[in-house]
């Protein structure tokens, strides 16, 4: 029960810090150039599964604020959703094969590259889809690298070598 409850608090405060750090910055967060800062913190759900509705709450709380907000809501946080899922089963290897760190970022790069330069095409120009989707693909996966290998890398690493707050968190 005690651990239920805590795991139930760390996704609270995280979909809180998230939400806080994206609404912010929000020329930065929103928009066909991405540097949302707050998806570093993505990296947290490599140490514990809480961190995954965290991530996904924290995305839909700001995405309230996004002016193509009903889309945003739903397409992005499902975004979040799938990047952390599968930077989770990637994080699984990390033990054994350290120089994953390089690719935990990954997911959440070409996910939401794919899924919200998809939903940024057809929200500003759908027909012209293939051609939009190209472009918003790119410039918020651009974004994303810039801020996963940035801030959430150098975060990942900073967890890894500290390891009484590894452990820690790996205990949520």
């Amino acid at each position: 029960m005690e651990r239920r409850i805590r795991r139930i608090a760390f996704a609270g405060a995280l979909a809180a810090a998230y939400a806080a750090v994206t609404l912010a910055a929000p020329g930065l967060a929103y928009g066909p150039v991405q540097f949302r800062l707050a998806e570093a913190l993505s990296v947290l759900c490599c140490f514990t599964p809480a961190a995954v509705p965290g991530m996904v709450l924290g995305c839909m709380a700001a995405n309230l604020a996004s002016f193509v907000s009903a889309w945003d809501f739903v397409i992005g946080s499902c975004a979040t959703l799938l990047a952390c899922l599968l930077s989770r089963a990637l994080s699984r290897r990390l033990e054994e094969r350290p120089r994953l760190v390089w690719l935990i970022p990954l997911p959440t790069v070409l996910c939401n590259a794919a899924i919200v330069g998809a939903e940024l095409a057809v929200f500003f120009d759908e027909r012209a889809f293939l051609p939009a989707w190209g472009l918003n693909a790119l410039s918020v996966g651009a974004g994303e690298a810039a801020v996963m290998y940035a801030l959430g890398v150098p975060l990942l690493l900073l967890l890894l070598h500290n390891r009484p707050l590894s452990r820690k968190l790996r205990e949520i």
